[in-house]
């Protein structure tokens, strides 16, 4: 009894760490969508330079429904790939000029839609139309 008692106390403190670190993400980003008009019509790297305490770890790429060729939005995640579609946090860019899907398809081949150094030097170079934090 006493052992199933810790494994549901340690349990409980995980969940709330866990939830924690997701708020303190959500508030930290919320911030850069608050103040998105000092990166609307800039390069995304500016906006990748001012978020030092966390960086994306995947990149997802959404095309419009009527043009399967150009993607028009990528959703940044600040998770482990394999929590990708489990309620995270993302903070959404939505490009001035739509860019080609192969190339983002290619990128998302490559490196199995982690954001490491080639897809911030790709995106970084793209220009912010808006950005949205969710949940």
């Amino acid at each position: 009894m006493k052992n199933i008692f810790k494994t549901f106390i340690i349990l409980l403190f995980f969940c709330f760490t866990k939830s924690f670190g997701q708020l303190d993400t959500l508030n930290y980003l919320k911030q850069f969508e608050i103040n998105k008009a000092n990166y609307i019509g800039q390069p995304f790297s500016k906006l990748l330079n001012d978020m030092m305490q966390i960086h994306p770890k995947t990149a997802w790429s959404f095309t419009p429904f009527n043009n399967k060729n150009i993607v028009t939005r990528t959703s940044f995640n600040f998770c482990e790939k394999e929590y990708s579609f489990h309620n995270v946090i993302n903070l959404a860019i939505f490009w001035e000029t739509p860019i080609p899907r192969s190339t983002t398809k290619s990128y998302e081949q490559l490196n199995a839609f982690f954001f490491t150094n080639d897809e911030k030097n790709f995106y970084g170079g793209k220009i912010v139309k808006d950005i949205k934090v969710y949940r």
